[in-house]
């Protein structure tokens, strides 16, 4: 961190900005695409803006949401729903053939590839800073925060 401002912008946060936007990115696409999911997604993107606006203050709570929020969304995309595989397949029929089958897993794909970045960059950014006191912990109650409003979503407005 150059002279301790918050405006300072160096390689790590320009990753945490770039797993953001491309979750952002999914998460509107699918939107898009499936109507039902929409009200679900405008509060999870809400996650996001919040990683960004607080990567950009240095927070360490920042950091620890879009990590935490990051590791479980990737696990349940992973080793639960397996849709994470089932868009990389698409992904790649798609590739070969020019159609895209299946565009909503293939956005799930896009979104763990940016939740891949977050979870590398959020803890390099912690571990730069320097400046915060209590750092590990507001990076763990940043993500146990982000992590409590993430299930209160899904209880609240996941389609049944």
């Amino acid at each position: 961190m150059k002279n301790g401002r918050p405006n300072d912008l160096n390689a790590v946060q320009v990753w945490i900005y770039l797993g953001a936007v491309l979750f952002l990115v999914a998460l509107l696409v699918s939107a898009i695409l499936v109507p039902e999911l929409r009200v679900l997604q405008a509060f999870q993107a809400l996650i996001y803006v919040a990683v960004i606006v607080l990567a950009r203050r240095k927070s360490s709570w920042g950091y620890g949401a879009g990590f935490a929020v990051a590791i479980v969304w990737n696990a349940m995309s992973l080793f639960v729903t397996h849709l994470m595989q089932t868009g990389a397949i698409a992904f790649w029929s798609w590739l070969r053939t020019g159609h895209a089958a299946q565009p909503v897993p293939m956005m799930v794909t896009l979104g763990g590839v940016g939740h891949f970045i977050l979870i590398i960059a959020t803890p390099l950014a912690l571990l730069r800073n320097n400046v915060e006191a209590k750092k590990f912990w507001k990076f763990a109650g940043g993500g146990a925060i982000a992590v409590a409003y993430l299930a209160l979503l899904v209880v609240f407005f996941h389609p049944r």
